[in-house]
């Protein structure tokens, strides 16, 4: 793994363009292995996020609506509605994801560190990182 690949869990984070610092778009790829723990539903109150995905097929849900993505296809989540994905399939799923504005990879590093903390992983301090991020876990 290269110095920007962040690893939370067995998932997989290479930022390609962090964005946070000038509230300018960012993009990065995301694997997800089979059976991976995922972030709970959730939605972002200041950010769009476009999902397209490369490899294998990823469950998202946006809102009611839920697909399995295979390569070529996307989805779109605008900001404030809620959104989620997983990987219930037998390959891994590889993901490039655009955030306008950016979220940032120190989002990612801050969850890292709470889950690699050791034994399971703290809700609070995982739901507080969130929401200094504005993300906003579901009801």
């Amino acid at each position: 793994m290269s110095s920007d690949t962040i690893e939370i869990g067995q998932m997989r984070i290479r930022y390609l363009r962090d964005g946070a610092a000038h509230q300018q778009m960012g993009t990065f790829e995301l694997t997800v292995p089979p059976g991976s723990n995922v972030p709970p539903p959730h939605s972002h109150s200041g950010n769009d996020e476009f999902i397209y995905v490369l490899e294998g097929v990823l469950r998202y849900r946006v809102d009611a609506e839920e697909r399995d993505l295979q390569p070529g296809d996307w989805m779109f989540t605008p900001r404030g509605s809620v959104h989620a994905f997983s990987n219930p399939h037998a390959v891994a799923a590889r993901a490039l994801v655009t955030n306008t504005p950016d979220i940032g990879a120190q989002y990612f590093r801050d969850v890292a560190a709470v889950v690699a903390a050791g034994g399971p992983p703290d809700k609070a301090k995982l739901l507080a990182v969130m929401q200094n991020y504005g993300l906003k876990p579901a009801a």
